[in-house]
């Protein structure tokens, strides 16, 4: 393949379709699932932030449902206006999205929509940068976004691109579903064990717990050929942390309230938006001031640690005070009642432990083929990887 068959055209000369969402009725009873900007990241549509519209009262315009195959792109607010997240399998239900979303939908007689999805996906950076209006206000017009330039090669060689990217994506989402069926295995364990069990003692006076701190951003020193990863509120994904979009130096730990944390530590998000999501580090790490640290030891280990909080989230998010910006401190965190029979805690992490190894193993699987996606990505859609001789 030469550089010559590729060609450079406008997004909105390969698309049918380049439109905003619904302003959605909520309700919490029967209707249709709206995708929102959470529900958008890494390339990927998660439902679990999703809510539902009343679409009895209020009709939703056949334009406005997804379709297979369709991309979602972020198209206001800061830190999330760009992000890009598209449908690779077959819907099973219906879906629209609100009005913070935009739907691409491909023409098949130009491009595939696989190969755009992940063309969109590798340029966010580019999309966000289109943006107009003031701070807090930046928005996305359907009619800049349709402007895009796409270098689009032939239509076979857009699918031998969609299917290398895809086998990796194939494999991480095989990985995400074991995983899942690994944690309720832990769940059901854990409340055959405990959920009858009011025997509690405070968490204080049977676990400890830190806080982690932000080295200066001034000094760029601190963040320089950084070794130790560094968790953000952000970053808290409900199972192991492998690696973070940012690392931090020894002179970093030495000069700034930023400590390192034991393997296995349970991080807890304190404050605004994020408070109650939790997560679990693979290895020593770093964190930002706005995470608790929970601290296993040998009575606690991480294994009940990780489960309790997992299961105690919704109501860990009520203690949240504030109107401006709701958040739990250390000291509430510290009352929490946690179990105290340690013979049905170590039996707990007796059978339990080796499904949180399975987990934590298929998390470092993910990090390994998003990085090597990631570097394809590019390569690929630029043509600077010659894929058409490749046999797939």
């Amino acid at each position: 393949m030469t550089s010559k068959e590729w060609k450079d055209v406008k997004l909105k000369d390969i698309t049918i379709l380049i439109s905003r969402g619904i302003t959605p009725k909520y309700t919490d009873s029967e209707g249709v699932i709206v995708i929102n900007q959470k529900c958008i990241r890494n390339g990927q549509i998660n439902l679990k932030e999703s809510r539902l519209t009343d679409d009895k009262t209020k009709k939703i315009p056949e334009n406005k449902f997804v379709d297979n195959n369709d991309i979602l792109i972020c198209s206001t607010g800061i830190g999330t206006l760009g992000r890009v997240g598209f449908l690779r399998n077959k819907l099973n239900t219906k879906l629209t999205v609100d009005s913070h979303v935009s739907i691409v939908r491909a023409n098949k007689d130009y491009t595939n929509p696989i190969f755009l999805g992940y063309n969109l996906f590798s340029r966010q950076s580019e999309i966000e940068a289109m943006a107009k209006g003031s701070t807090g206000q930046t928005e996305l017009s359907r009619i800049d976004l349709g402007e895009m330039n796409i270098s689009l090669p032939p239509l076979e060689i857009q699918e031998k691109i969609a299917r290398i990217l895809s086998s990796l994506d194939d494999k991480i989402e095989l990985n995400n579903k074991i995983n899942q069926n690994l944690e309720q295995q832990a769940d059901l364990l854990f409340n055959d064990l405990f959920l009858e069990d009011k025997d509690c003692i405070k968490l204080s006076e049977v676990i400890s717990t830190t806080s982690g701190g932000t080295p200066s951003r001034k000094n760029l020193n601190f963040y320089t050929n950084g070794s130790f990863c560094w968790v953000k509120s952000k970053e808290l994904n409900g199972t192991f942390i492998t690696e973070t979009e940012e690392k931090i130096n020894q002179l970093a730990i030495e000069k700034s309230s930023a400590k390192l944390l034991p393997p296995y530590s349970v991080l807890l998000a304190m404050y605004g938006a994020t408070v109650g999501e939790y997560a679990i580090i693979s290895k020593q790490m770093t964190c930002n001031q706005a995470i608790c640290a929970i601290i296993p030891n040998e009575k606690y280990p991480y294994t009940y640690i990780y489960e309790y909080i997992k299961l105690s989230k919704e109501r860990i998010k009520t203690l949240a005070i504030g109107s401006a910006q709701q958040n739990i401190s250390q000291v509430l965190i510290k009352d929490l009642l946690v179990h105290k029979n340690i013979n049905k805690i170590k039996e707990y992490h007796f059978k339990t432990r080796y499904l949180f190894e399975l987990i934590k193993n298929n998390q470092i699987e993910n990090e390994k083929l998003k990085q090597l996606r990631d570097t394809l990505l590019p390569k690929l859609m630029s043509g600077e990887i010659d894929v058409d001789k490749v046999e797939i």
